[in-house]
């Protein structure tokens, strides 16, 4: 055979996933990646009821009101029952949009997690169970982290958002859920990925809420690419690795192996990292620095001159631009790494409370910005991503320092949330929507996810009973009258 025409018959790489993800089956998956995904899923419920209550959440909500149509796949919050390429979006987004979810970064940095929905609506479409869904939650992970971990330097740092990856995952694991055959997955993943690039300006400067809804989309994008495959639509199958196909257009350096070598050997959801802050993944190690010098040292506000925080290019590059030291919107504080160490040193705490209006523009918090000093440092550039390595100096007014370093913060697998922890974060988030009660029903059947015989069954239990001021306002019939005071 010649070169030539074994270049035409050699497998795309897509067909070496779509092959292997449509014959993935849950006694194949090891027990600590069952135990795993649990444990992403309750955390990412607990980051969707939390953001249920969001006002860019609200919004989207409205505007689905409005153009989803009926189907089997079940909104998060209101309980409603709408299609599952509207439903993906909505879920997704409540997961996404406080950046509280969960983190990986090897060259580049994705939220896998952002990819449940599409595994949570194919599978009440499929109206499959328990155990089918957790196989769809593995199945993202396991691809969203090997595309990190393929490109040479990472796409982010060409430009390009980690949503670009996550076209290329959602489609694999709605397809899977779906049951489709291997080469329509394939053909899934080429329909959705063929038109779904997205640009890095959504993270760049002065942030949107746009930030936190570009994955979402891409997840969208992914259930709806898989249902037009499963009716025999078709989509570029050199999407990846074929002329004008990701490696092409996103060149230099590409190690495709990675996307397949060692599938199903070990299972890379067992190596991804939750976040203890509602913040940018690069400032969780700088906030646990500075939470443990203020408060082993007792540091007021009034004590402290300056913080220096030398961490990454890409930190002092894109967290502490002039626009990241005069933070007007939740999505620019939250990646402000100035005023997340701002709101550690003032408030002794980064929580969701942190990035409230309130709080963002309060004259204490604001008072300690121009302290924060951040210092491109060419060493800790030598050992990421192995290392997330931060150190950070604190000057006082009397002239001692206070530094500290940390290697990689609290949520990374190598120092991970405890159960207890997730369950505390699940509660604090859930507060609002869901009472005790349904709480611990909810919870409870996350914990036994392999012995839950619905998905739609599980969905419903997200359905919130608590009526706030935010969900009555979203269940008042609409009238043109004004009540009287």
């Amino acid at each position: 055979m010649s070169a030539k025409e074994t270049a035409v018959t050699k497998e795309t790489i897509t067909a070496k996933m779509s092959r292997w993800a449509a014959g993935l089956e849950y006694p194949q998956l090891s027990p600590e990646a069952v135990y795993q995904a649990k444990r992403f899923l309750l955390d990412s419920v607990g980051c969707a009821l939390g953001g249920y209550q969001q006002h860019d959440v609200k919004i989207a909500l409205e505007v689905l009101d409005e153009i989803a149509g009926r189907g089997l796949a079940t909104v998060i919050g209101t309980g409603k029952r709408i299609d599952a390429v509207s439903a993906s979006l909505a879920n997704g987004l409540m997961i996404r949009c406080m950046d509280y979810n969960d983190i990986y970064w090897k060259q580049d940095p994705s939220h896998p997690s952002d990819i449940f929905p599409a595994a949570l609506a194919g599978c009440e479409r499929a109206k499959s169970n328990g155990k089918e869904l957790i196989v769809g939650l593995v199945l993202g992970h396991e691809f969203e982290m090997r595309f990190c971990e393929a490109a040479f330097p990472g796409i982010r740092e060409r430009g390009w958002h980690h949503a670009t990856l996550t076209a290329f995952v959602s489609p694999i694991v709605a397809g899977r859920v779906l049951r489709l055959p291997w080469d329509q997955i394939q053909h899934a993943i080429g329909i959705s990925a063929s038109r779904q690039a997205t640009l890095g300006a959504v993270t760049a400067g002065k942030l949107t809420m746009m930030k936190n809804t570009v994955d979402p989309m891409a997840t969208q994008s992914g259930v709806l690419a898989a249902l037009m495959a499963e009716k025999g639509y078709t989509g570029p199958e050199h999407v990846v690795d074929g002329k004008e196909g990701l490696t092409h257009c996103f060149g230099p350096d590409w190690k495709l192996n990675l996307l397949t070598d060692g599938l199903g050997e070990s299972w890379r959801i067992t190596q991804c990292g939750m976040k203890f802050f509602p913040t940018e993944a690069l400032t969780h190690a700088p906030i646990s620095a500075v939470l443990d010098l203020v408060k082993d040292n007792d540091l007021r506000p009034e004590n402290v001159v300056k913080i220096q925080i030398r961490s990454l290019a890409r930190a002092a590059d894109i967290l502490s631009d002039p626009s990241k030291y005069d933070p007007h919107t939740k999505e620019t504080a939250d990646h402000s790494l100035p005023y997340v160490i701002a709101a550690a040193l003032a408030e002794r705490q980064v929580t969701p409370v942190q990035f409230t209006m309130e709080k963002i523009m309060d004259p204490t918090i604001r008072a300690q910005l121009k302290k924060v000093e951040v210092v491109a440092d060419p060493e800790i550039e030598k050992v990421f991503p192995a290392l997330q390595r931060v150190i950070v100096n604190i000057t006082t007014t009397d002239g001692r320092t206070f530094s500290k370093q940390l290697d990689y913060p609290k949520g990374d697998p190598r120092n991970p949330l405890s159960d207890a922890e997730i369950e505390e974060k699940y509660a604090a988030l859930a507060e609002g929507v869901l009472s005790k009660g349904a709480q611990k029903k909810l919870k409870d059947a996350i914990w036994n996810l392999d012995k839950i015989s619905s998905v739609s069954k599980l969905m419903a239990l997200m359905k919130a009973d608590v009526r706030t001021k935010r969900a009555a306002g979203r269940s008042k019939p609409k009238s043109k009258s004004k009540r009287k005071k």
